[in-house]
């Protein structure tokens, strides 16, 4: 099945840093371009780093309060959050605030890699860089949202099309689908039990949908056969192997 790839959603027009460029510099990039973060280039516009808001917050964090009695009680608090919070709370440039190596997603990946990406390292945003590993856009979490904005009707031909039809050679007048604010509902009946999970495993995989309502039945109970038993009734165990 076809999936939205990461360069369909992403922004081209991407505001960057160097490395040496200045910690005032920087914040005002970020305040002129209303974003939260940027991605490092060399001269090679290959990113090398990622500069969030946070990133330049441990500098506001070390700043000590006016009347303090305690003069370095941030840089206390800094040096407690480790050596990598300290040493941004002194940077002046770029390259001392950045946070590398870079994480960083190619514009052919899945919409759904990125996401994983993003969840897994708990980041808002992303470069993306084309097959030389060069800055060719970015990707935040409200780009990939977008999916979800796909028309219903678009999504039931989907499921139809690359599904019913397409993945499991039925007729699409098999199972009726319906779709409505991405919730796709199946009702109808398949030859065998071990044919529903892969009808609504592959549904569930498709763009924009946001959950699956299983109103399915099966004329055979194919359940009790062993793996072996059941790949000579069709292709069901190559398909769940697959998934």
């Amino acid at each position: 099945m076809k999936h939205t790839k990461v360069g369909t959603v992403m922004m081209d027009d991407v505001v960057t840093a160097q490395y040496g460029t200045g910690f005032k510099e920087i914040t005002r990039l970020l305040a002129e371009h209303r974003i939260s973060g940027l991605p490092v280039v060399d001269d090679d516009e290959k990113v090398i780093g990622v500069i969030s808001e946070t990133d330049l917050m441990f500098r506001q964090a070390a700043t000590p309060e006016p009347g303090a009695r305690e003069p370095r009680r941030g840089l206390s608090w800094l040096s407690r959050s480790g050596r990598s919070a300290a040493a941004k709370a002194r940077a002046r440039t770029a390259g001392m605030l950045m946070s590398a190596p870079a994480v960083t997603v190619h514009a052919d990946e899945s919409i759904a890699s990125a996401a994983r990406t993003m969840a897994q390292h708990r980041i808002e945003r992303l470069p993306v860089v084309d097959e030389e590993d060069r800055l060719v856009g970015i990707v935040t979490r409200r780009d990939l949202l977008q999916v979800f904005l796909r028309p219903d009707e678009d999504i039931r031909r989907e499921v139809v099309d690359q599904v019913i039809v397409g993945a499991l050679w039925l007729s699409p007048q098999t199972i009726d689908v319906s779709v409505y604010e991405g919730v796709v509902t199946l009702h109808g009946q398949v030859e065998r039990a071990s044919e529903k999970p892969i009808i609504l495993k592959l549904t569930s995989r498709i763009d924009g949908v946001v959950a699956v309502v299983d109103q399915l039945t099966y004329r055979l109970d194919d359940s009790h056969l062993h793996p072996a038993e059941q790949s000579l009734h069709g292709v069901t165990e190559d398909w769940l192997r697959k998934l």
